[in-house]
């Protein structure tokens, strides 16, 4: 068996958006994200739909989130646990640093009584 030697891990922009977009909707309260502000993602040229914008300086993430949240939900609550979650699950599955996320309540989702 031969010896593998050192090489180098690259992580796509969209992977990043990907981990970050399923932790938030794994967070109880949240319904969806919104789409970016502005509709602009420039930085890695992904589409408005996404909720999410990363920046990366010095290995270092900054995020801004934009949430709908479902009613009744307690705002600040829901906000820190997707902060907690989303900064988790980026630290243990790709092993980069979380400087801030911040997050941006756009609507919330209320359900129509059908009956």
């Amino acid at each position: 068996m031969s010896e593998i030697t050192q090489g180098k891990t690259t992580v796509s922009p969209e992977v990043l958006t990907t981990i970050s977009r399923l932790a938030a909707l794994e967070v109880f309260g949240v319904s969806r994200l919104a789409p970016v502000a502005g509709g602009v993602n420039r930085l890695f040229r992904r589409g408005t739909g996404d909720g999410v914008r990363i920046e990366a300086k010095d290995n270092i993430l900054s995020m801004e989130m934009y949430l709908v949240l479902k009613q009744d939900v307690n705002i600040r609550e829901v906000s820190r646990n997707v902060q907690h979650n989303v900064a988790r699950a980026v630290q243990e599955m790709v092993g980069m640093e979380v400087g801030e996320i911040n997050i941006h309540i756009e609507d919330i989702d209320y359900e129509e009584d059908e009956a």
